[in-house]
């Protein structure tokens, strides 16, 4: 295995980008309008540093636009930026179950 390999066997698909559907003409648009990993919401510390540590700080909330990260509002813990996070999910996420 090489340096830079994904792991595991190599006749499995990656579990991390979800395949194209064949029959969809911008299927390959919308694969690149997703979200790294399908992490629409994410927080990150308001003074740098790890996610994990001074969980008493400040966050930064910050929510997938199609293209980029924006910067959506502010979370007092690290708790209540995790609710956030795990609140709810996009609308074009939930119609396609």
């Amino acid at each position: 295995m090489g340096k830079h390999s994904r792991p595991g066997p190599p006749n499995q698909p990656s579990r991390a980008i979800p395949s194209l559907d064949d029959h969809d003409r911008l299927a390959a648009y919308t694969k690149r309008r997703r979200p790294p990993l399908d992490a629409w919401r994410r927080h990150r510390p308001l003074h740098g540093g790890g996610g994990h540590l001074q969980p008493d700080e400040p966050r930064a909330l910050e929510e997938w636009n199609g293209f980029s990260y924006q910067p959506t509002g502010t979370a007092a813990n690290l708790a209540e930026a995790q609710r956030w996070v795990n609140e709810q999910e996009p609308l074009d996420q939930a119609e396609d179950r």
